[in-house]
């Protein structure tokens, strides 16, 4: 952690890691009262990653968070509130009560894609997202998260070869946190660094330590500068650890007690006031002010959440499919003239060459590529054929004479045979 950001970077970081982790706090709460109809995923231990990365975007730029990333929705402009009637299915949710996770988002102001389950899914979504803000003249740069496990998922490849074919302003980060549920990321993967994947796709990537926020703001903020500046897709892979279970449910008993202490002593909210102290930019006043400032704003969204009342029933039949503008209404916000992107100024013949693509030789002894859409065959049969050795005249006479001299001989032979006979 160096000493280069303003003061308020540093406590913007400091401010929006603890409330990451006291709104999980307030969830396991309300869990264990039994006030959460879905399921609660915990990003304990990985704050950071989600603060710092998120941090780095723009107001204008895309996220799609996936469910330990709860840190970026609130960095973007996501209110507590949201989150915790989101959990609790309540009527005022974004959902409306029809999600008990956090499958939501915001495509008109905060730019926010809802997560999906499928793991690896939302990376060709994102890298669509990010071709289609270059397409409109946006210059906008979109991001997403993945773990280890979703890491190896058929989609995360398809759509990361994907984004870096069409050099897609993209930032993947890839939360490599030790374990894919239960499985150890030794028994799924045979790399020491997962972001040596990218070399598979020709990309730019980094690998950062996922409990400095410091790093990861700095990591993430140059790859999503690079990212708009048209270098194409970048993956950032954030080395940390998932200090409790899968989910509420799993007890993870399957960590070795001995892993676990050593990643609880890199709490990365612990390092940061560390730091913060040691670089006289937080004190015991200043870290009070911030706690009182949280605990008052959570008492206020939790209360809130918590009077929302439960959808009525008969909304379980609305809103289930969407019905065109009744159910939203998206346009695309153009931010150049489009007469750069339609005919003629974007029309390009369908010419394309692919040198020493297949080239050989042909059976005249001439050189016989293959040609793709501009198809030069005619002009390079022509050559193909000046340049060939001169081809021998047919002797039709003299296979003529040998035919009939052969017909003669048989004649003889027959007559001979025939006169023995008498």
């Amino acid at each position: 952690m160096k000493k280069d950001l303003t003061r308020q970077q540093y406590l913007d970081l400091y401010y929006y890691m603890r409330l990451n982790r006291a709104v999980e706090d307030t969830m396991v709460k309300l869990f264990r009262q039994n006030k959460i109809v879905g399921g609660l995923y915990s990003s304990l231990g990985q704050e950071a990653i989600s603060v710092g990365s998120a941090y780095a975007l723009e107001k204008k730029d895309w996220l799609a968070p996936m469910i330990r990333n709860i840190g970026a929705l609130l960095v973007k402009g996501v209110p507590p509130r949201d989150v915790f009637m989101q959990h609790m299915a309540k009527y005022d949710s974004p959902t409306k009560g029809k999600d008990g996770t956090s499958h939501f988002g915001d495509l008109d102001n905060l730019h926010i894609v809802s997560p999906i389950s499928m793991l690896g899914d939302l990376i060709p979504v994102m890298a669509g997202v990010a071709i289609g803000g270059r397409y409109l003249g946006q210059k906008i740069v979109a991001m997403t998260w993945i773990g280890d496990g979703g890491s190896s998922t058929g989609v995360f490849h398809e759509g990361l070869n994907f984004a870096a074919t069409q050099k897609a302003p993209f930032v993947l980060i890839l939360e490599n946190n030790l374990w894919a549920y239960s499985t150890p990321v030794r028994r799924q993967v045979p790399l020491e660094n997962l972001a040596d994947r990218a070399k598979a796709y020709g990309i730019h990537s980094y690998i950062v330590d996922g409990n400095d926020v410091v790093a990861m703001y700095k990591t993430a903020k140059q790859a999503v500068d690079r990212a708009r500046a048209g270098e194409g897709p970048i993956l950032i892979e954030a080395k940390t650890f998932r200090r409790l279970g899968h989910a509420q449910h799993d007890p993870a008993e399957y960590v070795p007690k001995e892993m676990r202490a050593y990643w609880e002593a890199r709490d990365p909210i612990l390092l940061y006031e560390k730091f913060l102290m040691s670089e006289k930019l937080l004190d015991a006043r200043g870290k009070k002010e911030i706690e009182d400032k949280i605990d008052a704003l959570l008492q206020m969204e939790r209360d809130f959440a918590e009077n929302s009342p439960m959808p009525p029933a008969e909304f379980a039949a609305e809103g289930v499919y969407c019905t065109g503008d009744a159910c939203h209404k998206i346009q695309p916000k153009w931010e150049r003239d489009k007469r750069e992107v339609m005919p003629p100024k974007s029309s390009v013949s369908a010419v394309w060459t692919v040198e020493g693509f297949g080239a050989g030789k042909g059976s005249s002894g001439g050189m016989a590529p293959i040609h793709f859409g501009d198809t030069a065959g005619a002009q390079e049969k022509a050559e193909n054929e000046e340049n060939a050795p001169p081809k021998r005249p047919v002797k039709t006479a003299a296979k003529k004479s040998a035919k009939v001299a052969s017909a003669r001989g048989a004649g003889a032979l027959r007559r001979r045979m025939q006169g023995k006979r008498r």
